[in-house]
């Protein structure tokens, strides 16, 4: 009975969001319960099922909210961009601290101790927000202590809201990396990860999916009057960034990688599967 995006909002025949009582039809409305993701990534996947589709990831210390835990699994919902899927509840967990800091490098080791020659404990992705609660330096290299009494790199780590002033350097820090259906992280993305994650370092929070990017961010553009550095391309079921007025910078089931290009030559080679560029976007700088 309902037209709302599934995507975003968590209901089901027989459970339901209670925020959208009244909205959808179902058995049993529930509050739900926050939780943080306590994996490095966490997989969203379309059904409780480790072979259901891959929606989209989610990343170490996001909020999330859990509407069940049933088999193994749980049912939740993203704070930052409201995605809704199933995760493994073994990567639900709670904060032991608030999150001060942000990895703000594609990928970056924990180690046990402040010592880089330590075998390394995990490794988080850009975007993973962790506890901050001192500092150590050996041998010359400053080291983040956590508050789990692990160590990163301190220069990996970026305060909570500071920052980046270039969304398009930081997708840039990105090239080479494997494409990934559905990621959204250092170890693999796809395209339109490689402008969530990269504009949410620069402050910006923004859809996930290319439909809702191409309906939800800046404003749209003629490309007759020119493209520059930032701005948006979108075809069906794709986006990539302009680092320039004539190059792209995207995550292509072509290379499997991150990867740049001429705009033209991307035209050319898409057209024949997915067609022409359905739109163009430009950031909207707030005044």
């Amino acid at each position: 009975m309902s037209a709302l995006d599934r995507r975003l909002n968590a209901f089901r025949p027989d459970l339901a969001d209670k925020r959208l009582m009244g909205r959808v039809e179902a058995e049993r409305f529930v509050a739900g319960e926050p939780a943080v993701i306590a994996a490095p990534v966490a997989d969203l996947h379309s059904a409780p099922d480790a072979g259901a589709r891959i929606d989209t990831q989610l990343l170490h210390g996001e909020t999330i909210q859990v509407f069940e835990r049933k088999d193994g699994w749980a049912w939740v919902q993203a704070a930052r961009d409201g995605y809704v899927g199933y995760v493994d509840e073994a990567a639900v967990g709670r904060p032991l601290a608030a999150p001060t800091h942000l990895v703000c490098v594609p990928r970056s080791f924990v180690y046990p101790e402040p010592e880089l020659k330590a075998p390394m404990t995990t490794v988080h992705s850009m975007g993973a927000r962790l506890a901050v609660a001192g500092e150590a330096e050996k041998r010359g290299t400053r080291y983040a202590l956590l508050t789990s009494g692990e160590a990163m790199i301190a220069r990996h780590l970026c305060p909570i809201g500071r920052h980046a002033d270039d969304f398009v350097s930081v997708a840039e820090q990105f090239l080479h990396t494997p494409y990934l259906w559905g990621g959204t992280s250092g170890f693999g993305i796809d395209c339109s990860g490689l402008v969530q994650l990269p504009m949410l370092m620069a402050g910006r929070n923004v859809p996930r999916d290319t439909d809702m990017q191409a309906e939800g961010i800046g404003a749209a553009l003629d490309p007759e009057n020119g493209l520059k550095r930032g701005d948006l391309v979108f075809w069906r079921g794709h986006v990539a960034i302009m680092t320039d007025g004539e190059h792209v910078i995207h995550a292509n089931g072509h290379t499997m990688t991150v990867s740049r290009e001429p705009l033209g030559e991307a035209i050319r080679r898409i057209e024949p599967l997915y067609g022409m560029p359905t739109g163009y976007r430009r950031l909207v700088v707030a005044l």
